[in-house]
């Protein structure tokens, strides 16, 4: 009597993933409500002590060549100084350089109550009097609201929307350019929980304009503030790589909404949409 062997069936070979192009991009993620951001899951982790923020090196542009979990970024997040600030001439250049170059940049804030902050991971770049959305492109041309737009670069333009909405702006280009760059959205890092408690809520913590002012306690009083000192400070932080950056039509305007002016990092799930 013959016995029949079972025929093997070839192993079918899995197919290779597909490589992502964020596979090593990502910001740092809070670990618990708990942890005030970035730092508190670094010392979670037992990660080493970070080195002196003058041994963090300067990438082009002046931005930090940190990277998440690096030496560098842990100087940047937990040092006193939270590191150096931007030089005013990063700001004074032309706004859609500096839109895109703030994407990875910092947004920290020491108003009353403590620190807060994030990653910038969308603005939106508005020109002078030749932009039909800027706040500058009016008869009047140079106003009471507008008027700090007007330079000189690196200041705070802070106004109201909808009569309850704050938004920042940083002031950029030469002086009586009319320049500025709005801050869309932040990822958050610092002060998760101060962040909670004037928000009211976590969802869309920091997604939107006026919800990362209110996140972070920005209003009216900030208008004019230099960026680069307490207690509203833009400063270096991450180098997004340009396979990362999005570049879109601006939303939330009536005019010129199709330029592309609207900068924001792949997958991020803080933009604001």
């Amino acid at each position: 009597m013959r016995v029949r062997r079972e025929r093997r069936r070839p192993r079918r070979r899995a197919p290779d993933p597909a490589p992502s192009r964020s596979a090593e991009w990502r910001f740092p993620r809070t670990r618990s409500r708990r942890g005030c951001g970035a730092a508190g899951a670094a010392a979670a982790a037992g990660d080493p002590a970070p080195p002196p923020p003058g041994q963090v090196t300067a990438g082009a542009g002046g931005r930090g060549d940190a990277t998440p979990g690096s030496p560098a970024w842990r100087s940047y997040v937990e040092s006193p100084g939270g590191g150096a600030p931007f030089p005013t001439a990063f700001f004074a250049r032309p706004v859609e350089v500096v839109a895109r170059e703030l994407l990875g940049a910092r947004l920290v804030s020491d108003v009353a109550g403590g620190r807060t902050s994030g990653v910038i991971v969308e603005t939106e770049a508005y020109g002078g009097p030749d932009d039909p959305a800027s706040h500058a492109a009016t008869r009047g041309g140079r106003t009471p609201r507008n008027a700090i737009m007007f330079g000189p670069a690196g200041l705070a333009y802070v106004y109201r929307i909808y009569g309850m909405h704050w938004c920042v702006n940083v002031v950029t280009g030469e002086t009586d350019q009319a320049q500025a760059v709005l801050v869309r959205a932040l990822a958050p890092l610092e002060g998760l929980d101060l962040m909670t408690l004037r928000r009211g809520r976590v969802e869309g913590l920091t997604s939107g304009p006026g919800r990362l002012c209110q996140a972070l306690g920005i209003t009216g009083e900030l208008y004019g503030h230099d960026l680069g000192t307490p207690p509203l400070r833009v400063l270096p932080g991450w180098t997004v790589p340009d396979a990362e950056v999005l570049v879109s039509g601006r939303i939330g305007i009536r005019h010129a909404a199709d330029r592309p002016l609207r900068f924001h990092v792949r997958g991020e799930p803080h933009v604001s949409r």
